[in-house]
């Protein structure tokens, strides 16, 4: 599936990725999967998508933002949208396709494989443009959940599917697990990050 020669690109759909995970019932340890992607091939270049609630005078996805930002990871973030839904409840937006969208186009000339960690089927047409240009794309969802989190068209799209369920042992990390030494914690997306952001997958 990877060439050790291969250029790789990450892109992660963050609310995607933490929703797809926690169906799964386990966490993302971001620096085991850097690493386990740089073992790959060539790893040009880790995309963390996610919006950020800018109004508030702390958020509690900063602290992840803030790792991966210092830790070998592209962060792309943008205001979420408030508004209020036809039955009168308060809902924050935060959607990233079209920032993800144009830099994963953007490298099409420079990456042969990426690597979208996401399912959301609006990537079809993407993940279609760069394959045009003899790029590979590697789609990282589940089909375990029901129903799937990976939309069919998008996976029948991509040159290859991973569940995330296989990659649970080499970049998963339980929940209840807690790093024994203070300077082994890497942050991890918790229930209260994410929620803040309602995204469609």
């Amino acid at each position: 599936m990877f060439d050790p020669r291969e250029k790789i690109a990450l892109f992660i759909d963050g609310a995607n990725l933490y929703a797809t995970a926690k169906s799964l019932g386990f966490d993302i340890d971001y620096k085991r999967l850097l690493e386990g992607f740089s073992r790959r091939g060539y790893l040009l270049r880790a995309y963390y998508y996610t919006a950020l609630a800018e109004d508030q005078e702390y958020s509690s996805i900063r602290p992840l933002i803030d790792w991966l930002d210092y830790n070998g990871y592209m962060v792309v973030t943008k205001p979420t949208k408030e508004f209020i839904d036809p039955v009168g409840r308060r809902k924050i937006k935060g959607n990233m396709d079209i920032e993800l969208a144009v830099q994963f186009y953007e490298l099409s000339d420079t990456v042969d494989h990426f690597v979208l960690f996401s399912g959301d089927g609006d990537f079809r047409s993407l993940v279609e443009a760069v394959q045009r240009k003899g790029r590979k794309v590697s789609v990282v969802s589940t089909l375990q959940t029901q129903p799937p989190m990976i939309a069919d068209e998008l996976r029948r799209q991509a040159d290859h599917f991973i569940d995330l369920v296989s990659l649970r042992g080499e970049i998963g990390r339980d929940p209840s697990e807690r790093p024994i030494r203070r300077e082994e914690r890497v942050p991890m997306a918790t229930p209260a990050m994410q929620n803040e952001i309602d995204q469609d997958i």
